[in-house]
């Protein structure tokens, strides 16, 4: 564990180093000095939103920091912050590209190394901490961890209610079209229902006629027979 003088304090503190990065002190230097005394969900979500391609190293570093602190020192990581971090220089390469004229051109590439201390935040601090969070209606800052799963589980409640509004909806649609096909059915019957009483009708108008030139028939028969008599 090492000893890290915050203000006039001296506490323990855990740390990371990531030696022989590829890449200047002055670039790392920039990045480190965005997250230097930020909580490590803070320093961490910069990190991660960092346009900076060091960011990644330096993240990597941060974890390393916060996991040597929870496993070697039995700390909590909700209660951690960036007490110290930086950069030192580290060898140079040298390297050389060929130029106009047989002439060349020195390449150095430079190396850093990365150290990045973690410390916990003392019981007053973190009351005032919860005391902002209360005020602002939310509790501690939980670890990205825990955001990102909350964002997950977010995001499946609105698909399931998604689902759940179009089935509805396509329930809806399919009673829409059975009623209809009903009314269909309906319509169908009450055109059949009108067209048999025509039908019934004039079948009695033949059975009427055929009756009449039945009588007029035997009608005729039987004047035939008076007159044969007579004659």
């Amino acid at each position: 564990m090492t000893a890290i003088t915050v203000g006039n304090e001296t506490r323990p503190g855990s740390r990371a180093v990531a030696k022989y990065v590829r890449s200047s002190a002055y670039k790392a230097r920039e990045v480190l000095d965005l997250v230097r005394g930020k909580s490590y969900s803070e320093a961490r979500e910069i990190l991660t939103f960092s346009e900076r391609r060091i960011s990644d190293t330096i993240a990597k570093c941060l974890d390393s920091a916060v996991a040597n602190a929870e496993h070697n020192d039995e700390l909590d990581g909700e209660e951690l912050f960036v007490a110290a971090c930086y950069a030192d220089e580290g060898p140079t390469l040298k390297r050389w590209r060929p130029r106009a004229r047989g002439r060349a051109t020195r390449i150095r590439k430079r190396t850093c190394h990365i150290t990045v201390v973690v410390a916990r935040y003392t019981d007053e601090e973190l009351a005032a901490i919860d005391a902002r969070m209360a005020l602002k209606g939310t509790g501690r800052r939980s670890s990205a961890a825990e955001a990102r799963r909350r964002r997950v589980a977010a995001s499946r409640e609105r698909d399931a209610a998604r689902a759940e509004e179009q089935e509805l909806e396509d329930d809806h649609e399919h009673d829409e079209d059975a009623l209809e096909e009903f009314e269909g059915d309906l319509e169908d019957q009450m055109d059949e229902a009108e067209d048999e009483p025509a039908a019934s009708d004039e079948q009695d108008d033949d059975e009427e006629d055929e009756a009449v030139a039945e009588d007029e028939a035997v009608a005729s028969d039987a004047a035939d027979e008076d007159e044969e008599k007579e004659s």
